[in-house]
């Protein structure tokens, strides 16, 4: 599937979607061996990228999501919607899929 998406910041989230990219895992060891790019477990971790400004609920009131552009957030293995932009990948989600804000502290 071709695609015109030049650059990941022409994509906003529209409802109550988030667009993240997932955090890499280390390449490396703690001893310094590095480990091929198909044996790196994909981390459940991602960076929030963009947010959309919520969903309209039954009532006509807008339910903004828990989450805002910056925030680290845990994600599910699967589901989402995949978009690649040149070589990086990213996931929209639905804020309701989005399992936990993961804190700084």
């Amino acid at each position: 599937m071709a695609t015109t998406i030049k650059n990941i910041r022409s994509i906003v989230p529209l409802l109550d979607r988030i667009l993240v990219q997932r955090i890499k895992a280390e390449a490396k060891t703690a001893s310094g061996l590095y480990i091929p790019e198909k044996n790196v477990e994909k981390l459940s971790e991602a960076k929030v990228l963009a947010v959309g400004p919520g969903a309209i609920d039954g009532n006509g009131t807008r339910v903004v999501p828990g989450v805002k552009a910056g925030d680290k957030v845990l994600i599910p293995p699967f589901g989402g919607s995949s978009i690649k932009v040149g070589d990086e990948d990213y996931i929209l989600f639905r804020d309701h899929e989005i399992l936990a804000k993961i804190s700084e502290e």
